[in-house]
């Protein structure tokens, strides 16, 4: 009986554990394999933050252009070398995704002290969670052990990604088809609190709508000309008020109509998720929460695990056979 009982707790033991063999992702993945790993990642943050605050928010943004796309993956990451076509020339992607030396500073200081063992997805993961911490955002957990996929879709990448003209039951959708509900886009939308856009990607909205307040159409319109083509790489802050802090400002921002783009004021404008911006404007920590939460999900959208895909050395590039 004892020698039973014993066979079956090693058993039990082996099925808890944070490997491949489920395809299961653990904060505890790297502690015996790359124990430093979130320390190396926390500092080379800290040092791209102190050169360009706003690069905190532009890694989040890479996090979720991963994830959209294939998975979370590091597929984004991938450059276009010979005939392989990455995802980065992309509409939603060209000129506007950024943050790509700050994964290669951080994978580089990786692999001095734990090579070949940590993968590119998984710093993209953690580093939008120190983004978001560093500024003065929430902090969670992230789940590890996703491996890098040796491949990219040009093609989902045009599709996927939500555009900043969507309607609301276009975001949606899109959320829905990768598993996350309408709950987790109004939280995770709450990431443009910080950051910035392009003029091109906001001139409908403040020329065209009527659900947008004048005075701050009027802001924007004066470094955003009216025709194509004329400023269209021009930036503007997603939040007027904390551009540069992790906040719940964008949520007030909506109820105040001065949504940058059309795709965030659709979040408040008469239809289902009024109620939880409503929420969201008048409670920090409940937003923190949820974002943290819908970050956990978004993270876990179809990881490679096991020995599917590989562990890049670079990762630009897939690693050579």
């Amino acid at each position: 009986m004892a020698a039973s009982f014993r066979t079956w707790h090693c058993l039990l033991a082996l099925l808890l554990l944070p490997s491949a063999a489920h395809g299961q992702l653990s904060p505890t993945f790297y502690a015996t394999t790359c124990p430093t790993l979130e320390l190396i990642v926390r500092a080379t943050m800290i040092k791209a933050l102190l050169a360009e605050r706003r690069m905190g928010a532009s890694l989040v943004r890479l996090f979720f252009h991963d994830c959209f796309v294939q998975g979370c993956d590091g597929s984004i990451l991938l450059d276009d070398v010979g005939s392989f076509v990455g995802e980065k020339g992309a509409g939603p992607n060209v000129n506007s995704v950024r943050g790509f030396d700050v994964i290669d500073q951080i994978k580089a200081n990786v692999e001095l002290l734990c090579p070949g063992v940590v993968s590119c997805a998984d710093i993209v993961a953690l580093a939008a969670r120190d983004g978001t911490f560093l500024l003065g955002g929430p902090t969670w957990a992230v789940p590890l052990g996703r491996r890098d996929s040796t491949t990219a879709s040009l093609s989902l990448a045009n599709t996927d990604l939500p555009s900043p003209a969507s309607s609301l039951a276009t975001l949606v959708s899109a959320f829905g088809n990768k598993g996350l509900s309408a709950h987790d886009m109004t939280a995770l939308s709450g990431a443009h609190t910080v950051g910035f856009a392009q003029c091109q990607n906001f001139r409908a909205h403040i020329y065209n709508d009527t659900d947008i307040d004048a005075a701050f159409a009027a802001l924007r319109r004066a470094n955003c000309p009216a025709a194509s083509g004329s400023g269209d790489t021009t930036l503007a802050p997603l939040d007027v008020q904390t551009q540069l802090a992790f906040d719940n400002a964008y949520y007030r921002n909506l109820l105040a109509q001065r949504a940058l783009l059309h795709s965030d004021q659709e979040l408040f404008n008469g239809g289902s998720q009024d109620a939880l911006v409503q929420q969201y404007g008048s409670n920090s920590a409940l937003f923190f929460s949820d974002f943290a939460a819908a970050m956990i999900k978004m993270g876990n959208i179809s990881p490679l695990t096991g020995t599917a895909g590989q562990i890049r050395a670079n990762c630009r590039v897939v690693n050579s056979s």
